[in-house]
């Protein structure tokens, strides 16, 4: 393949990236085609055997080395659902024993909940969220 046609079609892969929902797979196919087309612009020609090698091998090394790291520090840097409930009623739905987890209710919607205090807690009682670990809130009911 000539040079100008990997650049082309790592421009294209690089354009499908941005018209995608965050998967960043063709970013790394985008750059792969770019640099084999950015060696072949600079004289080291390879045979066409060569050059889908080269691209593979770029490709595939790119999505795991840099890959997680993208995605890990997207997904630090944006707001957490622990950032935005902390702190919210919880109103229990199922009776929930001392580092138990049960079910309660919070913005309408159904959660796992786990007792972090040490009192059990009953259908009707209302807790704080404390913290949260992945989609599990941690509660504990607060005498008022």
């Amino acid at each position: 393949m000539p040079w100008w046609a990997w650049l082309v079609l790592g421009l294209i892969l690089l354009g499908g990236e941005m018209l995608t929902p965050g998967g960043f797979y063709l970013l790394f196919f985008g750059c792969g085609a770019l640099a084999v087309g950015l060696l072949g612009l600079v004289g080291l020609d390879t045979p066409v055997w060569g050059q889908w090698l080269l691209f593979t091998v770029l490709s595939v090394a790119l999505i795991a080395v840099v890959r997680p790291r993208i995605v890990g520090r997207l997904r630090s840097s944006g707001s957490a659902i622990g950032d935005t409930v902390v702190g919210e009623w919880v109103l229990v739905e199922t009776p929930i024993a001392p580092g138990a987890i049960g079910r309660g209710e919070l913005r309408g919607s159904v959660w796992t909940v786990c007792n972090a205090g040490n009192a059990a807690l009953n259908p009707g009682d209302r807790c704080r969220v404390e913290r949260v670990e992945g989609l599990t809130l941690h509660v504990r009911k607060v005498e008022v």
